[in-house]
């Protein structure tokens, strides 16, 4: 049987693939790693130094483009309803890396999506169900752990935590770049890295242009019940000017598994 963990450079993959390598040792687990690209650079460290302490396969998979090339390939910036980059730089590339090298019939996935959000990786697994592949999550079940556990466990195992985590990111992928992610989200990115958040913003612009919209952002605007499109230029100069964003507001990373 073999057992591939999806080894996102994030605690929870971390944590999955430790206990897939309790319970069914580590000769025949392969961590499954696809970069976009647009990692921050400290999840390099942290993702070899992970595998090394999972002591299990690492492959490191990469389809060549980031997401912004994604976005002007097809002509779309991803926004919290749609994600053409987790689709092609994640999902498309371990699709096709699981029917080159696995038997649905003999192999296992596995996913660190944690108890908290264990609806998500019921539609996950369901779906891929359907195609004919077994899909688990070992931090849906006993014992359970909150992210702060996951941390303290890595710390006795001798590994720094990706720094991202520091700085407020709820994720470890992407350099703390999210499409899916809330206000909350993009305020702490312009705080902590607000080289990369302008980095982006110019980005937006740049596909603003090119696709010859003023209507497509990432952003969205929902004061006074309604929802317009907002700018990252906009949503920062909306911060300068001293206006409070809900720092709760946090969406976020859904790569593996939402459609």
């Amino acid at each position: 049987m073999k057992h591939i963990c999806m080894f996102s450079g994030g605690i929870g993959s971390w944590a999955a693939a430790k206990r897939v390598v309790e319970r069914h040792g580590h000769e025949d687990v392969t961590l499954l790693f696809t970069d976009t690209l647009m990692e921050d650079e400290d999840l390099y460290r942290f993702l070899h130094e992970a595998a090394e302490n999972v002591g299990a396969e690492l492959v490191q998979l990469v389809e060549g483009r980031d997401p912004w090339e994604v976005f002007r390939d097809v002509k779309y910036i991803g926004n919290t309803r749609a994600d053409p980059c987790s689709l092609h730089l994640k999902r498309n590339v371990l699709d096709k890396w699981l029917k080159d090298n696995c038997d649905p019939a003999d192999t296992t996935c596995y996913i660190g999506i944690d108890f908290t959000e264990e609806h998500r990786f019921t539609r996950l697994r369901d779906r891929k169900a359907e195609q004919g592949w077994t899909y688990e999550a070992p931090l849906c079940e006993a014992p359970y752990m909150m992210k702060p556990d996951m941390l303290e466990w890595l710390d006795r195992e001798g590994i720094a935590a990706p720094r991202l985590y520091a700085m407020g990111f709820a994720h470890n992928n992407c350099g703390g770049m999210c499409i899916k992610a809330g206000h909350g989200h993009f305020a702490n990115l312009l705080k902590q890295m607000p080289e990369r958040y302008l980095y982006h913003e110019r980005k937006e612009e740049e596909m603003r242009q090119y696709l010859g919209r003023d209507d497509v952002t990432i952003l969205r605007d929902r004061r006074g019940g309604t929802t317009t499109p907002m700018t990252m230029k906009a949503f920062r100069e909306r911060i300068e000017a001293g206006h409070q964003p809900d720092l709760f507001d946090i969406g976020g990373c859904g790569c593996l598994v939402d459609e």
